[in-house]
């Protein structure tokens, strides 16, 4: 089963509840409260997602954390790749030449393939998609002529 972290799991839920005001300056006690993701946690990801551009940090008595860009910008892709780095289902699916194995694999383009199916449903999911998860349609993979609806697991 392809899983993403708990991490990325908080980190998704935090720019979702900062996404309901997205204009406004949120402390980190602010999203711990409001989330109920542990404030320690919370202080890690926003220092995280600042450092990956999503997020600006502001200093001072009014200070926090505001977007870097609008929440329609910015996609569930670059969520996970903020909080897990570059994200491949295989070694070779994201780094091409890497794999002892890649001269006499059979596999490794189908993954390859798969990999990029499942990146592009994720950069068409925004954070203002993910912030409302009532209209949220859940994505398609596009694997060549082949259409694969995503089914949600709860």
């Amino acid at each position: 089963m392809l899983r993403l972290s708990k991490m990325t799991d908080y980190g998704a839920v935090a720019l979702a509840y900062m996404a309901s005001r997205p204009d406004a300056v949120h402390a980190a006690a602010e999203v711990a409260e409001a989330t109920r993701i542990n404030l320690p946690t919370v202080s890690k990801l926003l220092k995280q997602l600042t450092r990956s551009g999503l997020l600006v940090s502001q200093r001072g008595a009014n200070g926090g954390y505001v977007f870097a860009r609008r929440p329609e910008e910015i996609t569930a892709a670059d969520i996970i790749d903020a909080i897990e780095g570059d994200v491949g289902i295989t070694e070779c699916s994201i780094n091409h030449g890497q794999c002892d194995m890649e001269s006499h694999c059979n596999v490794g383009s189908a993954w390859q393939q798969i990999n990029s199916a499942i990146r592009e449903a994720l950069a068409r999911v925004t954070l203002a998609e993910l912030a409302q998860p009532a209209t949220l349609t859940p994505p398609k993979l596009r694997l060549g002529q082949r259409v694969i609806p995503i089914k949600p697991e709860f």
